[in-house]
């Protein structure tokens, strides 16, 4: 199973795409987590007892209230993370092998890959960088933050460069669309030969 990675408005999201269209199966981490929280779910009910406060009358998780909650206090996103991430990582390898054994190339999109220690079971990891300076400009004009929130979200993860160094294949998609497309078929040669 290949991984792929890369912060926050670096441009993961695009070269999900581009190898989608070339035929890959994508498992998408971000979606299992949300579906893993459901109501009903495993998520749900860990989320319920370790922070009641952020369940809706309707019993939905308030996610933008359980962000805001956990964001700032290690303690209570390592808590978070815990209930979490372990759902997430046996539903990525159970989706991983089913697709696997139909022939399928299986990409799996971590976001905090490297920060949750998934490298120790993913095979190759692909790392999609742009430099420092072009992310927080991206990320400034995507989600409409200040420098400072948008600098406060990309400290939460691990720093892009170290990424780019621990990467078995980095895609710099700071460039035009086109010049990513390029490497991205580069890459994908390389995975059908």
């Amino acid at each position: 199973m290949y991984g792929l990675t890369g912060s926050i408005a670096t441009g993961k999201s695009t070269v999900a795409r581009m190898l989608k269209v070339h035929g890959a199966a994508i498992i998408d981490a971000d979606q299992i987590a949300k579906d893993v929280i459901a109501p009903g779910q495993p998520g749900w009910y860990g989320i319920l007892e370790a922070f009641p406060e952020v369940v809706t009358p309707e019993q939905a998780i308030d996610r933008k209230k359980l962000a805001d909650l956990v964001f700032d206090d290690h303690q209570k996103r390592s808590r978070l993370e815990a209930i979490v991430h372990p759902l997430v990582f046996e539903q990525i390898k159970k989706e991983a092998n089913i697709l696997a054994e139909a022939g399928k190339v299986v990409f799996a999109d971590i976001p905090l890959l490297y920060e949750t220690n998934c490298q120790n079971w993913i095979d190759f990891v692909v790392v999609v960088y742009v430099p420092g300076p072009l992310q927080l400009e991206r990320l400034m004009q995507r989600d409409r933050l200040t420098k400072t929130e948008a600098l406060k979200r990309i400290k939460a993860q691990w720093p892009i460069e170290l990424k780019r160094q621990l990467a078995d294949y980095v895609i710099d998609n700071s460039g035009t669309l086109a010049e990513t497309q390029v490497q991205v078929d580069r890459l994908w040669q390389r995975i059908i030969e």
